[in-house]
């Protein structure tokens, strides 16, 4: 997984490389424009912080930067040249995805969640879902693993009461489409769409 942030106006010409959920034991180390953050438990990366960027990068964008190969390659040499191992990978797949609701059960620590295996495309994904309009066989969103919510909040596996999750099924409001309904419930899509298909948020929302 590889995001990455720009700000200028509040961050000055440096990049956010986000690897990883921050964790509680966190360490730094710089050298030269590059600062490494990593996880002080077991020294994995958990991204890095990226100075004088923009020209080299060509970053004309704010927010959220989706990186092409050449950018990433351009990063990789930087942290190369800066004296880290790491390199990054290119991840250029979609994370708000069409998901089809293979099955559906109860939770067994929770009134109102389920536990649904739903198919992306590529892989079944479990995700603990506390909509009360889900149902099998639906088509849904799903924001997978290093989704970045309209909110700035980005999705990361974890466990709702006990049970592990791996994505997020989405409402509309969740989404920020226009018109989104007050009412809780997940968007559900066409059935005519197929599993693993990348979110149109201009078509579909």
């Amino acid at each position: 997984m590889l995001l990455s942030f720009f700000n200028p106006d509040t961050l000055g010409d440096v990049l956010l490389v986000v690897l990883a959920e921050d964790v509680e034991h966190q360490g730094a180390k710089t050298s030269g424009d590059v600062t490494r953050i990593y996880n002080q438990d077991n020294d994995s990366t958990i991204g890095f912080n990226i100075r004088n960027v923009k020209s080299k990068l060509q970053l004309d964008e704010i927010g959220q930067i989706m990186l092409n190969q050449d950018q990433v390659k351009a990063l990789n040499n930087i942290i190369k040249d800066a004296g880290f191992d790491e390199t990054l990978e290119f991840d250029d797949r979609a994370k708000f995805v069409v998901g089809h609701v293979d099955e559906i059960s109860e939770h067994p620590d929770s009134d109102h969640l389920h536990i649904t295996k739903i198919n992306v495309g590529n892989e079944q994904l479990q995700i603990v879902c506390g909509a009360p309009n889900i149902d099998q066989g639906q088509n849904v969103v799903v924001a997978i693993t290093g989704a970045v919510m309209p909110t700035g909040k980005i999705i990361w596996p974890g466990k709702l009461r006990g049970v592990e999750s791996f994505g997020m099924v989405c409402s509309a409001k969740e989404l920020d489409l226009p018109n989104a309904p007050k009412e809780r419930g997940i968007l559900v899509l066409p059935d005519t769409l197929t599993p693993g298909a990348a979110f149109n948020f201009t078509i579909e929302g």
